[in-house]
Order: C-alpha cells, then sequence, then structure tokens
C-alpha cells in the first residue's frame, strides 16, 4: 500500500521505519499510536497486522482523524479512532475493551511522535505560526478552553517571563514579558502578526539576526503553555510503561530538550532497580528493574530524511521494552 501524503492533511512522518520497526510489531499484538497526526505511523502499523491485530490510534484533532479515516480506510477492520489527549491513556484504553492484567490494559506496542504537526503548523488560522497574520490560538483540541490569547491578554508579567524562559528557553524572556504587558495596557494583542512584531521588537537588534525568526522560542514556549505539553507527556509515559505487556515496547520520538528530557528521565527510572538511599549497606527494598533500553543513545533522522524534511532535524527516538515482572 503506497504511503504518499494527501493534500488535505500533508504531514511527513518522520523516523517512520524507525519507529514501526523499534515496536517489532506482531500480527496479531494490540499496538497504540498516541498521536496519530498525517497517520503515517499509524497506516504502517497497521499493514503488519494480521488477523487478531489491532491498531489504537488517539489524536485530540478532528480533522487529524477525519483524514485518517481515509488513509486507514483499508484496514479499518483492524483499526479503532479516538479523539482525546494522550494523558488519558490508560482510561480510554479500557473503554475500548482490551485485555486487562490486574485492571490495568495491556498492549504490545505503544508510540509516541511528540510535537505538533506539520497542518497545525501551516495552517494560518490555527494561530501556531508567526509568519501570518491570524487569531492568536495555539489550541490542539480547538474545544479547550485556554487559548494563547488567554496567556498574553491575561496572565501576569512573571508568570508569561517564566513560561518563555522554561518552555521556550528564551534568554530575553523577562523583556519580551514586559514588553508585552505594556502593550495590551493599549488594546488587547489578538493575533499572531501582532505578538511576532513586539517580540521582534523586544529583542535586541544583533540577537535578532542570528537563530532563525525572533519570536520561534516565544510561540513554542506559549503553545507548549496552551496545551500542557509536558505534563501530558509525563503523564501518558508513566500510563504507558503501566499498559505494557511484559516484551511490549514503547517508542517516543521527540522534537525538542524539553520533550527528550522527559523521557530520558522516564525511561531512567523505570530502568534502575534498587531504589534505596545511596548510603544503604544494602539493599532492602526489593525492588527490580521494569525496562530495559533498547537504544543506549537515540535514534535521530539520516542526511537523506533531513534534506527532504528539514523539521526532522531535531527529532530523536528512543525506545524501551517491558521487562517480566520480577521475582
Amino acid at each position: 500500500m503506497p504511503r504518499e501524503e494527501r493534500p488535505l492533511f500533508h504531514h511527513v512522518t518522520v523516523l517512520l521505519e524507525e519507529a514501526v520497526n523499534g515496536l517489532k510489531v506482531k500480527p496479531d499484538g494490540i499496538y497504540v499510536d498516541c498521536t496519530l497526526g498525517g497517520a503515517g505511523h499509524s497506516e504502517l502499523i497497521a499493514s503488519r497486522l494480521g488477523e487478531g491485530g489491532r491498531l489504537i490510534a488517539f489524536d485530540q484533532d478532528e480533522s487529524a482523524i477525519e483524514h485518517a479515516r481515509g488513509r486507514l480506510a483499508p484496514y479499518m477492520d483492524r483499526v479503532t479512532l479516538i479523539r482525546s489527549n494522550f494523558r488519558h491513556l490508560e482510561e480510554k484504553l479500557l473503554e475500548t475493551g482490551v485485555p486487562t492484567r490486574e485492571g490495568v490494559p495491556q498492549v504490545d506496542g505503544i508510540l509516541f511522535d511528540l510535537g505538533v504537526s506539520s497542518p497545525q503548523l501551516d495552517e494560518a488560522e490555527r494561530g501556531f505560526g508567526y509568519r501570518h497574520d491570524a487569531p492568536l490560538d495555539m489550541r490542539m483540541d480547538r474545544t479547550s478552553g485556554l487559548t494563547a490569547a488567554d496567556i498574553v491578554n491575561g496572565w501576569d508579567e512573571r508568570e508569561i517571563a517564566d513560561i518563555l524562559d522554561r518552555y521556550g528557553e528564551e534568554r530575553f524572556a523577562r523583556r519580551i514579558a514586559k514588553a508585552i504587558v505594556e502593550a495590551r495596557k493599549r488594546r488587547p494583542i489578538a493575533t499572531t502578526g501582532e505578538l511576532a512584531e513586539l517580540v521582534k521588537e523586544a529583542i535586541p537588534a544583533a540577537a535578532r539576526r542570528t537563530g532563525g525568526h525572533p519570536a520561534r522560542r516565544s510561540f513554542q514556549a506559549l503553545r507548549i503553555a496552551v496545551n500542557d505539553e509536558l505534563g501530558a507527556e509525563e503523564d501518558a509515559l508513566h500510563q504507558a510503561v503501566a499498559c505494557l505487556k511484559p516484551g511490549g515496547r514503547v517508542a517516543v520520538i521527540t522534537f525538542h530538550s524539553l520533550e527528550d528530557r522527559i523521557c530520558k528521565q522516564i525511561f531512567a527510572k523505570y530502568v534502575q532497580s534498587c531504589t534505596c538511599p545511596p548510603d544503604f549497606p544494602m539493599c532492602v527494598c526489593g525492588a527490580s528493574s521494569t525496562l530495559r533500553l533498547v537504544n543506549r543513545k537515540p535514534i535521530e533522522p539520516g542526511a537523506e530524511e533531513i534534506a527532504a524534511n528539514p523539521r526532522a532535524r531535531s527529532a530523536k527516538l528512543r525506545i524501551a521494552e517491558k521487562l517480566p515482572p520480577g521475582p
């Protein structure tokens, strides 16, 4: 089955073969794609499933779900689409009736492709981008409440500076926050164009000449805050570990250092065995490792993929496998 992208929801899937191969898909297994997006990963997983196999795919964006119905049409007898944030992973899997162990759903593999899909970035009306003037929105789920406009017009200066620093690693966070608060005294900041210009003017001219668009980090920070992306990632990864069968795998593609750090730290927590304080003379906790790392270092796109899709440049793939319970 060809996997070319369709114009309706054009999204180039990153690390496609590497991520799906990392799951070691069994024809009769149950797999979860927590980030359906353009359905590239889902299509490849579904194509490898046979009789008794099942794919459950999540996305909180209705347009992604609608696109996937067409792209996955040949496989819909084995596919369940769920419109939900993946932070509700365990709850939604229970609703689908997958097998459970001690009340926890059990599956053979779980995939996360984090970040914003290309259609969300490229469609001006979604309010994610700084290159077009559009309503200041940035919600992945357009039925949710908080928007970027709510943050820039309602949060205090310290809170805005904090998210720009923490989520965007923006070194001029305080200057930008101050400029935002001063501007909104005159009138509300309503569009992406207005905000991008404010950020640009707040950053010193010398700094604006390097590192890409001057608003890039600020827009990233606001998007993460609006959608609570890092909180959702942390919640979902803990649930994913619990929902894996022994021998099952979780594969996580991240696109910036904050996402990757959370994944690395959570994997390390479950790889660790003894949880006793370092100064204890002997182990008394009896804990055993829950995961083993499949790849010690993250898998990154090759030069050919980066040349074809520059957005892939920052992608990192980490894979871990669930171990059998300890004695």
